[in-house]
């Protein structure tokens, strides 16, 4: 009976529109990958499998009380470091390079990118920390310097490894849940002035001293990122014909083919042309964009826009503040990350490796995403109980 009473309390809108997110995944990777190798043309079905197993996970964790995840917040976040940590420390055989980054476990079956668990074990870490500042105004030395120091260690292993695209999203989660967190404004312009000043002093220094910089960056590991921001600053005499410059320009070329109402279904030139590098990941965004035109993007955003919209009301209608600091911090992490991911291939945003939530093929990030609404549904079933004691 109680098992039932759950399953009642679940948000079928929220269920509905994840249903709608795989329907478009799989036929958008099918068109993806229709003229690709043989290895990768039957993603789109594990893609559905991901899924199943995903939504089957997702159920298993809303019936779950999301407070008993609050309590061991700490242990996963330990869990999480260490995953990290052993990407340094482990054989190019079970930690292979991909991309530039030493950033994936090789599974067998599948690729296991231990930063798309942290971005959440992160969000339950912070939102345990503020649940115990009782709603208070977030000390500077007591409360704001702690939780950069939650996410910076992270932050910085992910850097390293290089992977700064995820590694900034761990800063826009940690920026969310501050501000929901009752920070005071004063920080929040220190902050700013902060972030400001690192961002704009390297930026500076990369222009000014970029034979220096860019060595030193290749270096440390960072050489595919000196082309990455060559890109987005379009820095003279620095193209590279076959790398970022390349999969930038050609995704350029393939929205503005899309126009209004697209070329079609698996009709799109560039796309089916194999122009247009990780076309079936990164940049699944083009493949909408062309084929099905403005039109089709802007029924792709609204989907989005639902859905975090439910998550926002989710939240708002939650009695007890560690629901909603998850919730706030999930729904940073996708704003963000559909942000990104789509602004990288109108010129808005540098190149990076962030997916495309629900739609772009990627067993992890997909698993991950669906545990992340797992919690989102957790919240919705028992975030109106009585608290028993304090968190």
């Amino acid at each position: 009976m109680i098992f039932v009473n759950k399953l009642k309390k679940l948000d079928w809108t929220i269920l509905f529109l994840l249903f709608l997110f795989m329907i478009v995944s799989y036929f958008i990777i099918s068109s993806a990958t229709l003229n690709s190798s043989q290895s990768v043309q039957g993603n789109a079905k594990k893609q559905v499998i991901f899924f199943i197993a995903g939504f089957l996970m997702m159920l298993c964790v809303a019936l779950f009380d999301y407070r008993h995840m609050i309590k061991l917040a700490w242990v996963g976040y330990a869990f999480g470091i260490i995953l990290l940590i052993g990407l340094y420390l482990l054989p190019e055989s079970i930690s292979p390079i991909l991309g530039g980054a030493h950033g994936w476990y090789d599974l067998g079956p599948m690729l296991f990118q231990p930063a798309e668990l942290m971005k959440f074990l992160l969000i339950i870490a912070i939102s345990a920390y503020l649940v115990r500042c009782n709603g208070e105004k977030l000390g500077f030395f007591h409360d704001v310097i702690p939780i950069g120091i939650i996410g910076g260690i992270p932050f910085v292993i992910i850097a390293l490894l290089p992977d700064l695209g995820n590694a900034v999203i761990l800063l826009v989660v940690m920026l969310g849940l501050y501000w929901i967190g009752n920070i005071k404004f004063t920080h929040v312009l220190l902050g700013a002035a902060a972030i400001t000043i690192v961002v704009g002093g390297f930026l500076l220094l990369f222009v000014q001293f970029h034979e220096p910089v860019s060595k030193a960056m290749t270096n440390v590991g960072g050489e595919h990122w000196v082309g990455r921001i060559d890109t987005f600053l379009k820095l003279e005499g620095q193209e590279d014909a076959q790398g970022d410059d390349y999969q930038a320009e050609q995704s350029k070329q393939a929205i503005a083919t899309g126009s209004l109402f697209g070329e079609g279904y698996k009709n799109g030139p560039y796309v089916q042309g194999g122009n247009v590098p990780v076309i079936y990941s990164d940049a699944i965004f083009v493949v909408v964009a062309e084929e099905f035109g403005f039109i089709g993007s802007s029924v792709l955003l609204m989907l989005y826009f639902f859905l975090i919209y439910r998550m926002i009301v989710i939240a708002m209608e939650c009695t007890d503040r560690g629901g909603g600091f998850l919730i706030i911090g999930i729904v940073s992490l996708y704003v963000f990350q559909i942000f990104q991911n789509i602004g990288m291939f109108i010129e808005l945003m540098p190149i990076t490796g962030i997916t495309l939530p629900f739609v772009s093929y990627g067993g992890t990030s997909l698993l991950i995403n669906l545990l992340a609404m797992g919690i989102v549904l957790s919240v919705k079933i028992h975030g109106n109980k009585p608290v028993e004691g304090q968190l």
